[in-house]
């Protein structure tokens, strides 16, 4: 008897990338890097200030009482350029250190791509704009100091960016203590919907910039009996993403799509989420994303984004450690996003007071299930973002809204 197509184990995408032996050394060395750089090095340079360094602007008589006087101090300290470089050239490292194992594999991936794309076998879909004007937010830089980012073509039907992000992706979080496994920010965020929404049961999921939708497939596992979409503006990672969810077994229906106005029909999805996504868009285009959000949202909806904690949530030092990446690692938003309250940004866009929220949830991959019991009940709090916890912000759509 002949093996039906869905019988046949569909290729894995991820699983092309064969890198040679000195590839994975020099891949796992900046790994390395990378985590002394943002992980040991960020410790020492705190403890660099507050020792060293505010102890002497308080003798001059200057108290910083906010981030830009901190980092005005700090920009002339070595302690600081030190960390600013081994911290550019790691970043800068994560995605070179992926490219020559993605240009020998790319023909296979294209193919592999290409073929999953037409014949859908596990039920998903992938619905691609080629007339689609890409946003200068995402065009004018490569974010990330990854080259070409998510957007770049270098041929027909590419997937390259899709795997050189996912797979330095890999390389950024290689050894950092807080990033398990790939869609953990998802898998954290649903866990928490979960518990705190234990009636809720979504008809339809949207992920917005969704790139290659590893943090929407925890979703699908979360809540199995929902309808699935991923949206983004660059076509590669989305050719990537709907390779991988094919492979997995899940249904997703990728589309390329602007956030800030989509076509899909009022009211049309339960929950909307993202992972990373809004301080890399201008502020013109958050605010015409949250609106887009709330006319998607069904009565009794919910949306939930991470993202980069506020200014107002975070001491002024902390403050000055996260806007390093408005300079350093071309994400000019960056500064101009975390100066905004996200309370203030969903008020803006329709969602009620009552309905709005943000605060900090634990990552359940190292925090725990017990542990987040305890979190729920309101009985230890989560850890800061980036160190074992993730900042939340989002809202409900009221029952009775219009």
């Amino acid at each position: 008897m002949a093996a039906r197509p869905s019988d046949i184990p569909v290729p894995n995408i991820d699983e092309l990338f064969r890198p040679t032996h000195d590839e994975r050394a020099r891949q796992n060395m900046v790994s390395f890097i990378r985590k002394l750089a943002i992980i040991d090095m960020r410790r020492t340079l705190k403890e660099d200030y507050e020792q060293r360094v505010e102890p002497r602007l308080g003798r001059e008589g200057l108290n910083p009482t906010d981030w830009q006087s901190i980092e005005k101090a700090m920009e002339r300290e070595q302690s600081y350029r030190f960390y600013s470089s081994v911290r550019y050239n790691a970043q800068e490292m994560c995605y070179l250190s992926v490219q020559p194992a993605v240009e020998r594999a790319l023909p296979q991936m294209v193919d592999l791509a290409q073929d999953l794309s037409v014949r859908n076998p596990k039920g998903g879909s992938l619905r691609l704009d080629p007339g689609l004007e890409l946003p200068n937010y995402v065009t004018s830089l490569d974010v990330h100091l990854a080259p070409g980012w998510v957007h770049a073509e270098h041929t027909v039907d590419d997937v390259a960016q899709g795997a050189v992000v996912s797979f330095g992706g890999k390389v950024f979080s290689g050894q950092h203590p807080y990033r398990k496994r790939a869609g953990v920010v998802g898998e954290s965020i649903a866990y928490w919907i979960r518990k705190k929404w234990p009636r809720f049961a979504p008809g339809r999921i949207l992920d917005l910039g969704t790139t290659s939708g590893k943090n929407l497939l925890p979703y699908c596992t979360t809540f199995p009996r929902a309808e699935a979409h991923g949206i983004d503006v660059a076509a590669p990672v989305l050719r990537y993403g709907h390779a991988l969810a094919e492979h997995e077994g899940v249904p997703v229906h990728f589309s390329q799509q602007n956030a800030e106005q989509t076509d899909f029909p009022d009211g049309h999805f339960d929950l909307i989420v993202s992972s990373f996504f809004f301080h890399e868009v201008s502020l013109k285009a958050t605010r015409r994303i949250l609106r887009e959000c709330r006319r998607l949202l069904a009565p009794g909806g919910i949306m939930v984004h991470m993202e980069l904690p506020d200014e107002g949530s975070v001491s002024a030092y902390e403050n000055f450690f996260w806007n390093w990446d408005t300079r350093n690692n071309n994400e000019p938003w960056y500064t101009a996003y975390r100066a905004q309250d996200p309370l203030a940004l969903c008020r803006e866009a329709g969602f009620s007071t009552a309905s709005s929220f943000k605060l900090h949830i634990p990552d359940i991959a190292t925090f725990g299930f017990e542990r987040h019991e305890r979190f729920m009940r309101g009985e230890i709090p989560a850890p800061a973002h980036g160190s074992g916890g993730w900042f939340v912000f989002g809202a409900e759509r009221d029952e009775q809204s219009s």
